[in-house]
């Protein structure tokens, strides 16, 4: 009796699992502007801000030059970021790709606080290293 009992369980413990997996980041984000690869470069040539919002040991294994952390969980309040960057300065969120969305939420966050000039970085950190542009 009780053998049925955890195979329901699990079953329903592995299905949750399977409906929570990872989903596309999205396109756009409300208050922001996408960037392309090449155009983060360019604001980055500008002296733009830029903030990496993916866990501390993604950012220490290696990051854009330049870049800020704020792990989006754990550092990233309106305090921490006005810390780094004023409201009237412009600002790229990137993080691990199309299939993470802690730039998207970041850049939703920082548009939700005041932050007018919000870049969304939406290829990140893989798009970056793909095409060769500086990291640390």
């Amino acid at each position: 009796m009780k053998l049925p009992l955890l195979f329901i369980l699990l079953a329903n413990f592995f299905m949750a699992e399977c409906v929570s997996a990872k989903s596309p980041a999205p396109e756009q984000v409300n208050g922001a502007v996408t960037v392309s690869t090449k155009y983060a470069k360019k604001l980055l040539n500008q002296g733009v801000t830029f903030i990496d919002v993916r866990r501390a040991t993604d950012y220490q294994a290696s990051h854009i030059q330049g870049a800020h952390h704020l792990d989006l969980k754990l550092d990233l309040t309106e305090d921490s970021l006005l810390a780094v960057i004023k409201k009237n300065r412009p600002v790229v969120f990137y993080c691990n790709g199309d299939m993470c969305q802690r730039s998207a939420l970041a850049s939703e966050k920082a548009v939700a606080w005041g932050w007018a000039n919000v870049f969304y970085y939406r290829g990140g950190f893989p798009d970056w290293k793909k095409a060769g542009l500086p990291l640390k």
